[in-house]
């Protein structure tokens, strides 16, 4: 990152999109103004009496300072601890806690949310706010480089797995092992050029920011988009010429069906990397239709990523035997990837179920402090994902759902996910969660919960009957509700399936009923 910020010190690296609605303007840095930012406030956390290796929280949204906060911790090997704008404080106070931060930095906005968290937790000496001051303090401080030594294996950053029911863990990454999944990402996509704008509407504090390294490094732009508005980000895109991008699909949604999506110039679209949950057929096809070949998807979670990769030529292609459209693509040179037996391990035949396993250079060194999760989720260099999924014999991976979220009805297997592509495929439904409520005959049964365009005349039968005549009639769902509010999200904008089906069980004493 120094030697990117020297190289490019005159040429445009950061921009924090502007907003009409807001009546807030776009703020610009060189790299040699954004990495000047950064040292100051590497060189006032030394002076707050931080060293190499401490953890430091932060709770933001994407803005300038939230670049200063990236290069700041990078040249003070500081290990950083990203929470979830949309947690609770007893979440906030458990990732500060365990990882042992000692210093938290909020922006203005979030402040509240944490007001007086630094009695709740021992380790925590120092709480930062953005507030008005903050300027003048950061211009208090030295632009000079601190310089520490920073060997490949220190800890770079912890991010938390976004569960919706538990303790998230920690996952941590070293310098080397944040560079490996960087490198890895952008294997296969466009080479960046010089000046390449990258948009961040999600987070670069989660996975929006495995993008921001790479495009930093290659001298490219990145644009940080304070919050998702599909009215504003269209018209960023545009003006500011984005060429990359990362997009969860509800976003990429919103976009593509926008009334003047077909009416913008989507020449400099280079690559729209799409990831975080599964995408719909007719999401993925029309906005090829929109935005034209530029369309990226590959799987990974945050324990281990990227390992499958494909582009716009084969995501819509046709190849015998596979079906790529629904597809998580193929394998990438740097990874390995087996699907094993979910009990005992085993490595099965292409074409058999079972759950996904990952070796890969971009994986976890462990969860932080917690050998007992680690050892479960990770064997003999392995990472094992919680997913289901399965090869075919061109090596395409088909990720068919979470080992947890199985729903089994009369002896039978059905993934949610299956059900959920299939709703979704109706030009009426916005999105769809699948999840298993008691059955006195089967055990449970698959029931689904619908977001419909305002206007629907859709109704629930015609939507089971879409189900068995796609999947079979043992697979169609029980019962299906239809709204046009949005589904309930995990933290990090994942399907909440859990939050849907709990009220279904209570006072079940386990997830299977009659029989």
């Amino acid at each position: 990152m120094r030697r990117s910020a020297s190289f490019h010190s005159q040429y445009p690296a950061v921009v924090e999109a502007g907003s009409v609605a807001d009546g807030r303007p776009s703020r610009r840095l060189s790299y040699g103004q954004a990495w000047s930012r950064g040292l100051r406030l590497a060189n006032a956390f030394g002076d707050l009496g931080l060293e190499p290796g401490d953890r430091i929280g932060v709770l933001e949204d994407n803005t300038l300072e939230s670049v200063d906060f990236f290069c700041g911790t990078a040249a003070a090997n500081l290990v950083r601890v990203p929470l979830y704008p949309r947690n609770g404080r007893d979440a906030h106070r458990h990732m500060l806690d365990h990882t042992g931060c000692r210093a938290l930095v909020v922006s203005r906005s979030h402040a509240d949310a944490v007001a007086g968290i630094e009695n709740e937790v021992p380790s925590l000496d120092h709480v930062i706010v953005r507030g008005p001051d903050y300027e003048e303090w950061l211009a208090g401080h030295p632009d000079t480089d601190p310089d520490p030594p920073v060997e490949q294996d220190d800890w770079f950053i912890i991010r938390h797995t976004g569960g919706t029911t538990g303790r998230s863990k920690g996952v941590g990454y070293s310098h080397k092992t944040w560079l490996d999944a960087g490198r890895d990402w952008f294997y296969n996509l466009p080479p960046v050029e010089l000046g390449d704008v990258c948009q961040h509407a999600g987070p670069i504090s989660h996975g929006s920011g495995y993008l921001f390294t790479p495009i930093w490094l290659s001298g490219g732009v990145n644009l940080l988009i304070p919050k998702f508005d599909a009215d504003e980000v269209i018209e960023i895109m545009e003006s500011e010429r984005v060429a990359y991008g990362f997009l969860v699909p509800a976003m990429l949604n919103a976009l593509v069906r926008h009334p003047t999506a077909t009416e913008r110039d989507w020449s400099h679209l280079k690559c729209i990397q799409i990831g975080g949950a599964p995408i719909a057929d007719d999401t993925a096809l029309l906005a090829r239709e929109v935005l034209g070949p530029c369309l990226y998807q590959g799987y990974g979670q945050t324990e281990a990523l990227p390992i499958t990769m494909m582009g716009p030529t084969e995501w819509f292609s046709e190849v015998e035997g596979s079906n790529p459209l629904r597809s998580a693509g193929r394998p990438l040179p740097f990874g390995d990837l087996e699907i094993v037996d979910p009990d005992t391990g085993r490595p099965l035949a292409l074409g058999e179920e079972g759950e996904i396993a990952i070796r890969c250079d971009g994986q976890m060194s462990g969860f932080w402090e917690n050998p007992e999760a680690t050892a479960e989720r990770m064997r003999d260099g392995w990472v094992l994902t919680g997913d289901i999924g399965k090869l075919d014999d061109n090596g395409y991976l088909y990720v068919l759902d979470r080992k947890d979220d199985m729903i089994i009805s009369g002896g039978f297997n059905i993934w949610p996910a299956e059900l959920e592509n299939v709703l979704t495929d109706h030009p009426q439904v916005v999105e769809a969660a699948v999840f298993g409520v008691p059955s006195e005959r089967w055990g449970e049964s698959p029931s689904a919960v619908v977001t419909i365009v305002e206007g629907a005349t859709v109704t629930e039968d015609e939507l089971i009957a879409l189900c068995a005549e796609r999947l079979g009639s043992y697979k169609r769902p029980a019962s299906v509700v239809l709204t046009t509010d949005e589904l309930p999200k995990s933290p990090v904008g994942k399907l909440a399936r859990k939050t849907l089906r709990e009220p279904h069980w209570e006072g079940h004493d386990r997830r299977v009923a009659g029989n």
